[in-house]
């Protein structure tokens, strides 16, 4: 295993405590593969603050957001950012160059849902809905309900191309995903 990638967002994982016992969750390759990443595993939270044991500004955090991009959307983009009424921000950029720290919700839908709702302090945070060029890697492997639903991996993989300056964490987790695949596809002896 190499060293931690030195990323500059800081990567939170919320993961429900039954996606631990899953052959091919990929959270634990995020913590791993990043210098600035964090799993915490249960149910709910008191908050952010807590999470990464400093004090931690909502507006500069972003959740990554169970909806799905908007069909009606005119131009297709990757990462979509939403104001609090849902309604894609115009102009992201200068948003999305100050965020500090992305959370990721990691478990099956049903899971991240219950996330979602037992945590009433992610509603303070920005919302980032991926709409993803392609299908989810993993998705041949592990079945995935709908075409824009992503690992875990990818889902922060894709974020972190369009949140860090330089592609070096994308490309490390991207890479940690493949060995995770190969590795999963070789038959045992």
């Amino acid at each position: 295993m190499s060293e931690p990638i030195d990323n500059r967002v800081f990567v939170l994982i919320l993961q429900h405590p039954q996606e631990r016992r899953e052959a091919l969750s990929t959270a634990p390759l995020i913590a791993t593969t990043l210098r600035h990443a964090k799993i915490a595993v249960g149910l709910s939270w008191p908050g952010l603050a807590r999470l990464v044991g400093k004090a931690a500004e909502p507006r500069r955090w972003a959740v990554l957001h169970l909806g799905a991009a908007r069909a009606e959307m005119a131009e297709r983009r990757e990462l979509i950012l939403l104001d609090r009424r849902g309604e894609p921000v115009a102009e992201p950029s200068a948003i999305l160059a100050g965020l500090k720290g992305i959370v990721l919700l990691d478990g099956t839908w049903s899971q991240a849902k219950t996330l979602w709702w037992r945590n009433p302090w992610l509603l303070k945070l920005r919302r980032i809905v991926l709409d993803p060029p392609r299908p989810a890697r993993l998705g041949r492997l592990r079945r995935e309900p709908r075409r824009e639903a992503l690992s875990t991996i990818e889902a922060a993989a894709l974020t972190l191309r369009h949140l860090e300056a330089s592609p070096a964490a994308a490309d490390a987790l991207d890479a940690a995903l493949g060995e995770l695949i190969e590795t999963a596809r070789r038959p045992v002896s």
